[in-house]
């Protein structure tokens, strides 16, 4: 898969994913939910800081949420350049149609994010108890790098109490699949699946050298 190729696919992606957080962002509230079907829905939260809503601030007790956050946000610029070059170093060396796609996914992913910590706090006013407007006047909710990731894909499979004979969770109420993503996670997972999945196919160098 050409590079020219690779670029077309993570603009696609980009596109697809800023376009429906930015819907969300001016159309929704915060918490505000709308049921596709009994087991997928659309909503709307924000998350301040990795996967899962896991925080630096989280482990590291003496750093700050704001400090965290821009730590966080720099971590991910400094990786994207790296995903950035592992995906022109494959192209380059004509890798396998499943290495760049993959990547290519990753990079896509992982800038779709980017963008909404970087800039989402200047571009929109809050979500709180009202639907964010686009460049407000006074202002956007935070300021630059403090942004935070839109997310709003749900599908809560399963909801129930679990069988009591259960070892430690038993009785608990339980809910498959919790967490809320986005486009841009969707392309990371689908990544970072395909390269375990398809390993061997991945790698064919690597794996006829050893």
């Amino acid at each position: 898969m050409s590079l020219k190729k690779s670029i077309l696919l993570i603009i696609i992606i980009l596109l697809i994913d800023q376009a429906s957080k930015i819907y969300i962002k001016t159309h929704f509230r915060l918490q505000d939910s709308v049921e596709v079907f009994s087991w997928f829905k659309i909503f709307f939260i924000e998350n301040e800081g990795m996967a899962w809503g896991t925080r630096i601030s989280d482990f590291v007790s003496f750093v700050s949420e704001r400090t965290a956050k821009i730590a966080l946000t720099i971590f991910r610029i400094i990786a994207i350049f790296g995903i950035g070059y592992w995906l022109y170093d494959a192209t380059k060396k004509q890798g396998s149609k499943i290495l760049t796609i993959a990547i290519a996914l990753i990079f896509s992913g992982a800038m779709g994010n980017i963008i909404d910590s970087v800039f989402y706090g200047v571009l929109f006013s809050d979500s709180y108890m009202q639907v964010a407007t686009f460049l407000p006047e006074g202002g956007g909710y935070d300021t630059l790098l403090h942004g935070k990731v839109v997310d709003m894909l749900y599908f809560p499979l399963y909801k129930g109490y679990l069988p009591e004979w259960l070892p430690i969770w038993g009785g608990q109420f339980f809910t498959f699949f919790e967490p809320v993503f986005n486009i841009a996670d969707m392309a990371i997972s689908t990544g970072f699946i395909m390269l375990i999945v398809f390993n061997r196919k991945a790698f064919p160098k690597a794996e006829a050298t050893e």
